[in-house]
């Protein structure tokens, strides 16, 4: 279900209108390379984002289909936050913001092998770990 209010057919805006927020990419950045979150997990990040704010960003990319909401094993209080193929889908853009950010900018350490696991075999890269988190959905 697509509930996003387009402002044109532009692809580009259509997208934005979806994850192009502050904190989005970042919700789906914490998923991608963690696989499964809490929301308390989202909490932790260095980004601080406040927890009405991460709500309607969890709310807004349900909706939209780029996550899903699963039971957590161990806390019927919990619910597990993961990835659906669409929200997959987006590893590419991030992989390329990662680029754009090497290039530009100084990347923390922890960052720094999977820039250079790109840059090796971009396409490799992406494809193994689109395969890796696409296994985990299924």
């Amino acid at each position: 279900m697509d509930s996003t209010k387009k402002r044109s057919d532009c692809p580009i805006s259509c997208s934005l209108d979806i994850w192009g927020d502050k904190w989005s990419l970042l919700i789906i950045r914490d998923l991608m390379f963690k696989k499964e979150c809490t929301y308390g997990d989202f909490l932790k990040s260095a980004e601080k984002i406040a927890t009405n704010i991460l709500a309607s960003r969890l709310q807004t990319l349900e909706e939209n289909g780029l996550i899903q909401k699963l039971a957590h094993p161990e806390s019927k209080a919990k619910v597990l936050y993961r990835l659906t193929e669409k929200g997959i889908d987006l590893l590419p853009i991030l992989i390329e913001i990662h680029l754009w950010a090497d290039k530009y900018s100084t990347i923390p350490e922890e960052i720094k092998p999977i820039i250079k696991e790109t840059k090796k075999d971009k396409e490799g890269f992406i494809n193994l770990m689109t395969k890796e988190l696409k296994s985990s959905i299924r």
